[in-house]
Protein backbone atom coordinates (compact mmCIF):
# COMPACT_ATOMS: atom_id res chain seq x y z
CA UNK A 1 0.00 0.00 0.00
CA UNK A 2 1.40 3.31 -0.95
CA UNK A 3 1.59 6.55 1.55
CA UNK A 4 2.08 9.76 1.58
CA UNK A 5 3.18 12.28 3.51
CA UNK A 6 1.12 16.03 3.61
CA UNK A 7 4.04 17.61 1.75
CA UNK A 8 3.19 14.32 -1.03
CA UNK A 9 -0.27 15.70 -0.95
CA UNK A 10 0.29 19.19 -0.95
CA UNK A 11 2.33 18.50 -4.35
CA UNK A 12 -0.43 16.43 -5.62
CA UNK A 13 -3.64 18.20 -5.31
CA UNK A 14 -1.76 21.98 -5.10
CA UNK A 15 -3.75 22.70 -1.61
CA UNK A 16 -1.15 24.51 1.31
CA UNK A 17 -0.08 22.03 3.90
CA UNK A 18 -1.28 24.31 6.58
CA UNK A 19 -4.75 23.51 4.81
CA UNK A 20 -4.47 20.13 4.68
CA UNK A 21 -3.19 19.64 8.20
CA UNK A 22 -5.96 21.66 9.41
CA UNK A 23 -8.51 19.55 7.66
CA UNK A 24 -6.76 16.58 8.95
CA UNK A 25 -6.92 17.98 12.78
CA UNK A 26 -11.04 18.30 12.22
CA UNK A 27 -11.30 15.16 10.84
CA UNK A 28 -12.14 15.96 7.58
CA UNK A 29 -9.08 14.03 6.26
CA UNK A 30 -7.61 12.13 9.07
CA UNK A 31 -4.57 10.24 8.70
CA UNK A 32 -3.90 6.47 7.52
CA UNK A 33 -1.55 5.63 10.48
CA UNK A 34 1.22 7.79 12.06
CA UNK A 35 5.25 6.68 11.15
CA UNK A 36 7.62 5.35 14.12
CA UNK A 37 8.72 9.25 14.42
CA UNK A 38 5.15 9.84 15.00
CA UNK A 39 4.80 11.71 11.26
CA UNK A 40 1.19 11.47 9.17
CA UNK A 41 0.75 9.44 6.60
CA UNK A 42 -2.35 8.96 3.92
CA UNK A 43 -3.28 6.50 1.80
CA UNK A 44 -5.80 6.71 -1.80
CA UNK A 45 -8.69 6.67 0.10
CA UNK A 46 -7.45 9.40 1.99
CA UNK A 47 -6.24 11.40 -1.25
CA UNK A 48 -10.09 10.97 -2.55
CA UNK A 49 -11.20 12.25 0.65
CA UNK A 50 -8.81 15.32 0.09
CA UNK A 51 -10.08 15.75 -3.38
CA UNK A 52 -13.62 15.38 -2.70
CA UNK A 53 -13.35 18.16 0.25
CA UNK A 54 -11.30 20.76 -1.73
CA UNK A 55 -14.12 20.35 -4.50
CA UNK A 56 -16.96 20.78 -1.92
CA UNK A 57 -15.44 23.45 -0.26
CA UNK A 58 -14.58 25.11 -3.82
CA UNK A 59 -18.54 25.34 -3.82
CA UNK A 60 -18.85 26.85 -0.63
CA UNK A 61 -20.34 24.49 1.94
CA UNK A 62 -18.61 25.12 4.85
CA UNK A 63 -16.84 22.55 6.85
CA UNK A 64 -19.16 20.75 9.15
CA UNK A 65 -21.37 20.10 5.92
CA UNK A 66 -17.99 18.69 4.26
CA UNK A 67 -17.16 16.51 7.20
CA UNK A 68 -20.33 14.79 6.88
CA UNK A 69 -20.56 14.00 3.28
CA UNK A 70 -17.16 12.30 3.44
CA UNK A 71 -17.43 10.71 6.49
CA UNK A 72 -20.86 9.52 4.58
CA UNK A 73 -23.42 10.71 7.56
CA UNK A 74 -25.09 12.81 4.86
CA UNK A 75 -25.46 11.90 0.85
CA UNK A 76 -23.57 14.23 -1.44
CA UNK A 77 -27.15 15.12 -3.41
CA UNK A 78 -28.69 15.72 0.41
CA UNK A 79 -25.84 17.96 0.97
CA UNK A 80 -25.56 19.73 -2.30
CA UNK A 81 -29.61 20.43 -2.47
CA UNK A 82 -28.99 21.87 1.08
CA UNK A 83 -26.33 24.10 0.02
CA UNK A 84 -27.62 25.07 -3.45
CA UNK A 85 -31.15 26.47 -1.33
CA UNK A 86 -28.49 28.57 1.21
CA UNK A 87 -26.91 29.87 -2.08
CA UNK A 88 -30.30 30.68 -3.32
CA UNK A 89 -31.10 32.64 -0.45
CA UNK A 90 -27.58 34.45 -0.45
CA UNK A 91 -28.41 35.51 -4.29
CA UNK A 92 -31.90 36.69 -3.69
CA UNK A 93 -30.48 38.83 -0.55
CA UNK A 94 -27.68 39.78 -2.99
CA UNK A 95 -29.88 41.07 -5.57
CA UNK A 96 -32.13 43.04 -3.22
CA UNK A 97 -28.98 44.81 -1.91
CA UNK A 98 -27.87 45.18 -5.87
CA UNK A 99 -30.93 46.51 -6.75
CA UNK A 100 -31.15 48.94 -3.68
CA UNK A 101 -27.74 50.60 -4.32
CA UNK A 102 -28.12 50.75 -8.02
CA UNK A 103 -31.26 52.76 -7.02
CA UNK A 104 -29.37 54.62 -4.54
CA UNK A 105 -26.79 55.64 -7.17
CA UNK A 106 -29.24 56.58 -9.72
CA UNK A 107 -30.35 59.27 -6.55
CA UNK A 108 -33.31 60.16 -7.97
CA UNK A 109 -35.78 60.16 -5.34
CA UNK A 110 -33.95 58.42 -2.74
CA UNK A 111 -30.97 60.47 -1.37
CA UNK A 112 -30.44 60.89 2.32
CA UNK A 113 -29.72 58.04 4.58
CA UNK A 114 -33.58 57.44 5.86
CA UNK A 115 -33.97 57.50 1.98
CA UNK A 116 -31.68 54.47 1.74
CA UNK A 117 -33.22 52.58 4.89
CA UNK A 118 -36.59 53.38 3.55
CA UNK A 119 -35.68 51.52 0.21
CA UNK A 120 -33.95 48.83 1.90
CA UNK A 121 -37.26 48.48 3.67
CA UNK A 122 -39.07 48.65 0.34
CA UNK A 123 -37.22 46.05 -0.62
CA UNK A 124 -38.07 43.46 1.38
CA UNK A 125 -41.55 43.89 1.52
CA UNK A 126 -44.09 40.84 0.89
CA UNK A 127 -46.40 40.41 -1.78
CA UNK A 128 -49.23 41.60 0.74
CA UNK A 129 -47.34 44.66 1.68
CA UNK A 130 -46.67 45.55 -1.56
CA UNK A 131 -50.02 45.11 -2.80
CA UNK A 132 -50.82 47.73 0.09
CA UNK A 133 -48.39 50.34 -1.08
CA UNK A 134 -50.25 50.66 -4.10
CA UNK A 135 -54.21 50.05 -2.73
CA UNK A 136 -53.42 53.13 -0.46
CA UNK A 137 -51.62 54.90 -3.29
CA UNK A 138 -54.63 54.34 -5.58
CA UNK A 139 -57.16 55.22 -2.79
CA UNK A 140 -55.43 58.53 -2.14
CA UNK A 141 -55.25 59.86 -5.82
CA UNK A 142 -59.34 58.63 -6.49
CA UNK A 143 -60.53 59.91 -3.20
CA UNK A 144 -64.93 59.27 -3.81
CA UNK A 145 -64.37 60.17 -7.43
CA UNK A 146 -67.66 57.90 -9.13
CA UNK A 147 -65.03 56.08 -11.45
CA UNK A 148 -65.47 52.53 -10.15
CA UNK A 149 -64.71 50.22 -13.47
CA UNK A 150 -61.28 52.94 -13.49
CA UNK A 151 -60.93 52.34 -9.79
CA UNK A 152 -60.98 48.50 -9.87
CA UNK A 153 -58.73 48.43 -12.79
CA UNK A 154 -55.88 50.12 -10.92
CA UNK A 155 -56.90 48.14 -7.83
CA UNK A 156 -56.27 44.48 -9.68
CA UNK A 157 -52.80 45.57 -11.01
CA UNK A 158 -50.59 45.13 -8.12
CA UNK A 159 -47.04 44.18 -8.44
CA UNK A 160 -46.50 40.38 -7.98
CA UNK A 161 -43.01 39.78 -8.11
CA UNK A 162 -41.65 35.89 -8.81
CA UNK A 163 -40.17 34.22 -6.13
CA UNK A 164 -37.08 34.65 -8.10
CA UNK A 165 -37.40 37.87 -9.84
CA UNK A 166 -34.90 39.23 -12.01
CA UNK A 167 -32.55 41.93 -11.64
CA UNK A 168 -35.19 44.32 -14.05
CA UNK A 169 -38.25 43.20 -11.92
CA UNK A 170 -36.44 44.22 -8.65
CA UNK A 171 -35.37 47.63 -9.98
CA UNK A 172 -39.08 48.03 -11.64
CA UNK A 173 -40.55 47.69 -8.31
CA UNK A 174 -38.05 50.12 -6.27
CA UNK A 175 -38.77 52.68 -9.08
CA UNK A 176 -42.65 51.72 -9.03
CA UNK A 177 -42.48 52.08 -4.70
CA UNK A 178 -40.47 55.61 -5.44
CA UNK A 179 -43.07 56.75 -8.28
CA UNK A 180 -45.97 56.54 -6.23
CA UNK A 181 -44.74 58.54 -3.38
CA UNK A 182 -44.64 61.44 -5.74
CA UNK A 183 -47.55 63.76 -5.51
CA UNK A 184 -47.19 64.56 -9.34
CA UNK A 185 -48.19 60.74 -9.93
CA UNK A 186 -51.19 61.01 -7.81
CA UNK A 187 -52.17 64.26 -9.52
CA UNK A 188 -52.13 62.94 -12.41
CA UNK A 189 -54.39 59.73 -11.62
CA UNK A 190 -56.72 62.09 -9.97
CA UNK A 191 -56.83 64.34 -13.02
CA UNK A 192 -57.73 61.48 -14.92
CA UNK A 193 -60.24 60.38 -13.12
CA UNK A 194 -61.76 63.66 -12.47
CA UNK A 195 -62.25 64.23 -16.13
CA UNK A 196 -63.86 60.55 -16.47
CA UNK A 197 -66.06 61.31 -13.65
CA UNK A 198 -67.52 64.51 -15.50
CA UNK A 199 -67.63 63.08 -18.56
CA UNK A 200 -68.85 59.33 -18.28
CA UNK A 201 -69.25 58.37 -14.88
CA UNK A 202 -70.64 55.06 -13.34
CA UNK A 203 -69.43 51.65 -14.14
CA UNK A 204 -68.24 50.60 -17.53
CA UNK A 205 -68.45 47.05 -18.70
CA UNK A 206 -65.98 44.59 -20.52
CA UNK A 207 -66.59 45.68 -23.87
CA UNK A 208 -66.56 49.45 -23.23
CA UNK A 209 -63.37 49.32 -21.90
CA UNK A 210 -61.83 46.71 -24.71
CA UNK A 211 -63.26 48.99 -27.17
CA UNK A 212 -60.92 52.32 -25.85
CA UNK A 213 -58.16 49.32 -26.36
CA UNK A 214 -58.92 48.86 -30.06
CA UNK A 215 -59.25 52.40 -30.58
CA UNK A 216 -55.67 52.74 -29.06
CA UNK A 217 -54.11 50.13 -31.50
CA UNK A 218 -55.96 51.79 -34.21
CA UNK A 219 -54.66 55.34 -33.84
CA UNK A 220 -51.37 54.77 -33.21
CA UNK A 221 -51.17 52.45 -35.95
CA UNK A 222 -52.49 55.01 -38.37
CA UNK A 223 -50.06 57.70 -36.19
CA UNK A 224 -47.66 55.45 -37.28
CA UNK A 225 -48.40 55.06 -41.08
CA UNK A 226 -48.43 58.38 -41.49
CA UNK A 227 -45.20 59.62 -39.84
CA UNK A 228 -43.82 56.80 -41.57
CA UNK A 229 -45.56 58.43 -44.55
CA UNK A 230 -43.49 61.44 -44.06
CA UNK A 231 -46.25 63.52 -43.31
CA UNK A 232 -46.08 66.23 -40.64
CA UNK A 233 -48.49 66.60 -37.97
CA UNK A 234 -48.81 70.63 -38.72
CA UNK A 235 -49.32 70.06 -42.11
CA UNK A 236 -52.67 69.95 -44.35
CA UNK A 237 -51.92 66.53 -44.96
CA UNK A 238 -52.35 65.28 -41.12
CA UNK A 239 -55.85 66.38 -41.72
CA UNK A 240 -57.48 63.23 -43.51
CA UNK A 241 -55.46 61.30 -41.01
CA UNK A 242 -57.50 63.07 -38.06
CA UNK A 243 -60.53 62.71 -39.97
CA UNK A 244 -60.49 58.89 -40.36
CA UNK A 245 -59.69 58.60 -36.23
CA UNK A 246 -62.20 61.01 -35.13
CA UNK A 247 -64.55 58.92 -36.99
CA UNK A 248 -63.19 55.54 -35.28
CA UNK A 249 -63.31 57.48 -31.82
CA UNK A 250 -67.17 58.94 -31.77
CA UNK A 251 -68.66 55.08 -31.28
CA UNK A 252 -66.79 55.11 -27.98
CA UNK A 253 -68.35 58.99 -26.90
CA UNK A 254 -72.13 57.07 -27.01
CA UNK A 255 -72.13 57.19 -22.97
CA UNK A 256 -70.47 60.86 -22.80
CA UNK A 257 -72.14 64.17 -22.92
CA UNK A 258 -70.47 64.58 -26.11
CA UNK A 259 -73.78 65.31 -28.55
CA UNK A 260 -72.77 65.89 -31.61
CA UNK A 261 -73.07 64.05 -35.63
CA UNK A 262 -69.84 63.78 -36.84
CA UNK A 263 -66.25 65.31 -37.36
CA UNK A 264 -65.89 68.95 -36.50
CA UNK A 265 -64.80 71.28 -34.24
CA UNK A 266 -66.33 70.24 -31.14
CA UNK A 267 -65.29 66.45 -31.94
CA UNK A 268 -61.69 67.51 -32.61
CA UNK A 269 -61.47 69.77 -29.39
CA UNK A 270 -62.86 66.99 -27.47
CA UNK A 271 -60.92 64.29 -28.86
CA UNK A 272 -57.78 66.49 -28.04
CA UNK A 273 -59.02 67.39 -24.10
CA UNK A 274 -58.50 63.31 -23.69
CA UNK A 275 -55.46 62.75 -24.97
CA UNK A 276 -53.81 65.73 -23.06
CA UNK A 277 -55.57 64.61 -19.74
CA UNK A 278 -54.52 60.98 -20.72
CA UNK A 279 -50.55 62.00 -21.85
CA UNK A 280 -48.98 61.90 -18.63
CA UNK A 281 -45.09 60.19 -18.71
CA UNK A 282 -45.52 59.32 -15.11
CA UNK A 283 -48.77 57.51 -15.72
CA UNK A 284 -47.15 55.33 -18.58
CA UNK A 285 -44.37 54.75 -16.77
CA UNK A 286 -46.40 53.57 -13.77
CA UNK A 287 -48.00 51.01 -15.99
CA UNK A 288 -44.55 50.05 -17.49
CA UNK A 289 -43.16 49.29 -14.42
CA UNK A 290 -45.82 46.82 -13.54
CA UNK A 291 -45.67 45.30 -16.36
CA UNK A 292 -42.10 44.34 -15.76
CA UNK A 293 -42.62 43.16 -12.70
CA UNK A 294 -45.17 41.08 -13.15
CA UNK A 295 -44.05 39.68 -16.41
CA UNK A 296 -46.50 41.38 -18.30
CA UNK A 297 -46.11 42.16 -22.10
CA UNK A 298 -44.72 46.20 -22.21
CA UNK A 299 -46.77 48.04 -24.43
CA UNK A 300 -44.82 50.39 -27.10
CA UNK A 301 -44.74 53.95 -25.33
CA UNK A 302 -47.53 56.43 -26.62
CA UNK A 303 -45.96 59.37 -26.41
CA UNK A 304 -44.60 59.99 -29.55
CA UNK A 305 -47.58 58.87 -31.38
CA UNK A 306 -49.84 61.33 -28.83
CA UNK A 307 -47.61 64.04 -29.66
CA UNK A 308 -48.22 63.81 -33.16
CA UNK A 309 -51.70 63.56 -33.10
CA UNK A 310 -52.52 66.03 -30.35
CA UNK A 311 -50.36 68.80 -32.85
CA UNK A 312 -51.94 67.40 -35.62
CA UNK A 313 -55.68 68.32 -33.46
CA UNK A 314 -54.24 71.80 -32.93
CA UNK A 315 -52.66 72.65 -36.32
CA UNK A 316 -56.09 70.93 -37.96
CA UNK A 317 -59.25 72.12 -35.16
CA UNK A 318 -61.84 71.30 -37.99
CA UNK A 319 -61.73 70.06 -41.32
CA UNK A 320 -60.02 71.89 -43.54
CA UNK A 321 -58.79 74.43 -41.57
CA UNK A 322 -55.23 74.53 -41.86
CA UNK A 323 -55.35 74.58 -45.73
CA UNK A 324 -57.95 77.48 -45.67
CA UNK A 325 -55.19 79.16 -42.85
CA UNK A 326 -52.35 78.24 -44.94
CA UNK A 327 -54.20 79.45 -48.57
CA UNK A 328 -54.90 82.88 -46.81
CA UNK A 329 -51.85 83.92 -45.32
CA UNK A 330 -50.32 82.98 -48.91
CA UNK A 331 -52.74 85.43 -50.76
CA UNK A 332 -52.99 87.86 -47.71
CA UNK A 333 -49.30 88.32 -47.38
CA UNK A 334 -46.36 90.69 -49.51
CA UNK A 335 -43.06 91.53 -49.57
CA UNK A 336 -40.48 93.37 -51.95
CA UNK A 337 -38.77 90.06 -53.91
CA UNK A 338 -35.72 91.58 -54.07
CA UNK A 339 -35.41 92.23 -50.48
CA UNK A 340 -36.20 88.75 -49.88
CA UNK A 341 -33.31 87.70 -52.34
CA UNK A 342 -30.96 90.11 -50.50
CA UNK A 343 -32.27 88.71 -47.05
CA UNK A 344 -31.38 85.11 -48.63
CA UNK A 345 -27.69 86.33 -49.81
CA UNK A 346 -26.91 87.31 -46.60
CA UNK A 347 -28.19 84.72 -44.24
CA UNK A 348 -26.57 82.12 -46.59
CA UNK A 349 -23.27 83.79 -45.70
CA UNK A 350 -22.93 84.04 -42.68
CA UNK A 351 -24.19 80.43 -42.28
CA UNK A 352 -21.46 79.70 -44.69
CA UNK A 353 -18.79 81.02 -41.89
CA UNK A 354 -20.64 78.91 -39.09
CA UNK A 355 -20.32 75.50 -41.26
CA UNK A 356 -16.78 76.99 -41.92
CA UNK A 357 -15.55 77.11 -38.58
CA UNK A 358 -16.57 73.51 -38.31
CA UNK A 359 -13.89 71.15 -37.75
CA UNK A 360 -14.75 67.36 -38.48
CA UNK A 361 -13.48 66.51 -35.15
CA UNK A 362 -16.87 68.11 -33.66
CA UNK A 363 -19.10 65.96 -36.79
CA UNK A 364 -20.02 63.72 -33.46
CA UNK A 365 -20.88 66.59 -31.05
CA UNK A 366 -24.83 66.42 -30.33
CA UNK A 367 -26.78 69.28 -31.52
CA UNK A 368 -30.16 71.28 -29.74
CA UNK A 369 -31.98 68.92 -32.98
CA UNK A 370 -32.92 65.55 -31.26
CA UNK A 371 -31.29 62.91 -33.19
CA UNK A 372 -28.72 64.73 -34.97
CA UNK A 373 -25.60 65.30 -34.51
CA UNK A 374 -23.37 68.31 -36.20
CA UNK A 375 -22.85 66.27 -39.04
CA UNK A 376 -26.60 65.44 -39.73
CA UNK A 377 -27.31 69.01 -39.28
CA UNK A 378 -24.38 70.32 -41.52
CA UNK A 379 -25.75 67.65 -43.87
CA UNK A 380 -29.39 69.24 -43.58
CA UNK A 381 -28.44 73.03 -44.15
CA UNK A 382 -26.91 71.16 -47.83
CA UNK A 383 -30.12 69.54 -48.15
CA UNK A 384 -32.11 72.56 -47.84
CA UNK A 385 -30.38 74.43 -50.19
CA UNK A 386 -30.46 71.65 -52.75
CA UNK A 387 -34.26 71.48 -52.76
CA UNK A 388 -35.32 74.61 -52.91
CA UNK A 389 -32.65 75.15 -55.79
CA UNK A 390 -34.88 71.78 -57.64
CA UNK A 391 -38.08 73.27 -56.31
CA UNK A 392 -37.25 76.97 -58.43
CA UNK A 393 -35.72 75.36 -61.21
CA UNK A 394 -39.07 72.54 -61.54
CA UNK A 395 -37.80 69.56 -60.51
CA UNK A 396 -38.06 68.47 -57.72
CA UNK A 397 -35.46 66.10 -55.70
CA UNK A 398 -36.58 63.52 -53.91
CA UNK A 399 -32.75 62.00 -52.85
CA UNK A 400 -33.46 63.27 -49.39
CA UNK A 401 -32.07 60.51 -47.36
CA UNK A 402 -28.87 60.47 -49.30
CA UNK A 403 -25.11 61.82 -47.97
CA UNK A 404 -25.00 65.26 -49.31
CA UNK A 405 -21.98 66.40 -47.88
CA UNK A 406 -18.88 63.98 -49.20
CA UNK A 407 -15.31 64.73 -48.08
CA UNK A 408 -15.61 68.34 -47.49
CA UNK A 409 -18.70 69.92 -45.67
CA UNK A 410 -17.97 73.44 -46.36
CA UNK A 411 -17.27 72.86 -50.01
CA UNK A 412 -20.57 71.24 -49.75
CA UNK A 413 -22.71 73.94 -48.44
CA UNK A 414 -20.78 76.50 -50.81
CA UNK A 415 -21.99 74.70 -54.13
CA UNK A 416 -25.74 74.24 -52.71
CA UNK A 417 -25.69 77.84 -51.25
CA UNK A 418 -24.48 79.24 -54.83
CA UNK A 419 -27.02 76.86 -56.93
CA UNK A 420 -29.77 78.18 -54.70
CA UNK A 421 -29.11 82.06 -55.29
CA UNK A 422 -28.38 81.14 -58.77
CA UNK A 423 -31.69 80.04 -59.24
CA UNK A 424 -33.21 82.43 -57.36
CA UNK A 425 -31.91 85.11 -59.31
CA UNK A 426 -33.27 84.00 -62.84
CA UNK A 427 -35.12 86.81 -63.82
CA UNK A 428 -38.98 86.69 -62.81
CA UNK A 429 -38.42 83.34 -60.37
CA UNK A 430 -39.11 85.76 -57.39
CA UNK A 431 -42.90 86.88 -58.43
CA UNK A 432 -43.35 83.62 -60.58
CA UNK A 433 -46.28 81.81 -59.14
CA UNK A 434 -45.68 78.19 -57.82
CA UNK A 435 -48.65 76.81 -57.13
CA UNK A 436 -50.55 79.41 -54.32
CA UNK A 437 -47.78 81.38 -53.81
CA UNK A 438 -44.98 83.54 -55.02
CA UNK A 439 -41.32 82.24 -55.63
CA UNK A 440 -40.05 84.55 -52.99
CA UNK A 441 -41.76 82.02 -50.85
CA UNK A 442 -39.10 79.77 -52.07
CA UNK A 443 -36.40 82.40 -50.27
CA UNK A 444 -38.21 82.77 -47.31
CA UNK A 445 -38.27 79.34 -46.59
CA UNK A 446 -34.83 79.26 -47.26
CA UNK A 447 -34.08 81.97 -45.10
CA UNK A 448 -35.91 80.47 -41.78
CA UNK A 449 -34.51 77.21 -42.25
CA UNK A 450 -30.96 78.69 -42.19
CA UNK A 451 -31.77 81.11 -39.67
CA UNK A 452 -33.17 78.40 -36.89
CA UNK A 453 -30.63 75.70 -38.40
CA UNK A 454 -27.62 78.15 -38.33
CA UNK A 455 -28.36 79.19 -34.70
CA UNK A 456 -28.10 75.28 -33.88
CA UNK A 457 -25.18 74.93 -35.78
CA UNK A 458 -23.49 77.74 -33.52
CA UNK A 459 -25.09 76.39 -30.50
CA UNK A 460 -23.85 72.89 -30.67
CA UNK A 461 -19.68 73.84 -31.70
CA UNK A 462 -19.70 76.97 -29.61
CA UNK A 463 -19.71 79.43 -32.07
CA UNK A 464 -22.02 82.84 -31.67
CA UNK A 465 -25.42 82.58 -32.12
CA UNK A 466 -26.74 86.11 -33.32
CA UNK A 467 -27.52 85.51 -36.53
CA UNK A 468 -28.29 88.17 -38.82
CA UNK A 469 -31.05 89.19 -36.29
CA UNK A 470 -32.69 92.01 -38.75
CA UNK A 471 -33.42 89.31 -40.93
CA UNK A 472 -34.77 87.08 -38.49
CA UNK A 473 -37.12 89.73 -37.15
CA UNK A 474 -38.00 90.54 -40.27
CA UNK A 475 -39.34 86.38 -41.25
CA UNK A 476 -40.67 86.16 -37.60
CA UNK A 477 -44.25 87.30 -38.41
CA UNK A 478 -45.03 84.66 -41.52
CA UNK A 479 -43.21 81.90 -38.92
CA UNK A 480 -46.11 82.76 -36.12
CA UNK A 481 -48.78 82.62 -39.03
CA UNK A 482 -47.65 79.77 -39.82
CA UNK A 483 -47.08 77.93 -36.54
CA UNK A 484 -48.39 80.14 -33.77
CA UNK A 485 -48.37 78.24 -30.49
CA UNK A 486 -47.88 74.39 -32.40
CA UNK A 487 -45.17 72.71 -30.99
CA UNK A 488 -42.28 71.41 -32.75
CA UNK A 489 -42.38 68.42 -34.31
CA UNK A 490 -39.30 65.52 -34.39
CA UNK A 491 -36.20 66.10 -36.73
CA UNK A 492 -36.62 63.35 -38.61
CA UNK A 493 -35.12 63.23 -42.24
CA UNK A 494 -37.69 61.08 -43.58
CA UNK A 495 -40.33 63.98 -42.73
CA UNK A 496 -38.35 66.43 -45.03
CA UNK A 497 -40.18 65.85 -47.67
CA UNK A 498 -43.34 65.89 -46.41
CA UNK A 499 -45.01 69.08 -47.25
CA UNK A 500 -43.32 69.47 -50.68
CA UNK A 501 -46.70 68.65 -52.53
CA UNK A 502 -47.73 69.79 -56.29
CA UNK A 503 -49.95 72.43 -56.85
CA UNK A 504 -48.76 74.00 -53.08
CA UNK A 505 -45.21 75.53 -52.12
CA UNK A 506 -43.17 73.95 -49.23
CA UNK A 507 -44.33 75.74 -46.11
CA UNK A 508 -42.24 76.79 -43.40
CA UNK A 509 -40.92 74.22 -41.55
CA UNK A 510 -37.96 73.88 -39.43
CA UNK A 511 -39.88 73.31 -36.05
CA UNK A 512 -38.17 70.02 -35.88
CA UNK A 513 -35.69 70.67 -32.94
Amino acid sequence: MTLWSIGDLAKRTGLPVKVIRHWSDIGVVPPTERSATGYRRYDARALARLELARTLRDLGLGMAAIREVVDRERSLPEAAAIHADALEAQIRTLRLQQAVLRSAAQGTSFQGAEELAELTHLARLSAAERTAVVHEFVAEALGDLDVPTYRAGLLAATPDLPDQPTPEQLDAWLELAALVRTPQLREALARMAAYAAEHAPGEHDEREIEALRDLTDLWTQRVTAATDAGIMPDSPAADPVVAGIVEAWLPTQTRTDLKVDGDGEQARQRLLEQLEVAADAGVERYWQLLCVINGWPVRPSLAGPGQWLTTALRANPAPGARAAAITAMLDGADSEPAAMLAACERVLAEVELIVAGVPPTRFGDPTPCAGWDVRALIDHLVWENLLWTSLAEGAPRTDFAADHLGADHVAAFRLAAAATLTAFRRPGMLRQRYGDAPGWRLAEQVVIEMLVHGWDLARATGQPTDLAPEVAETVLPAVRAMYGALPRTPADRSARNSRRRPGRPPRTGSRHT
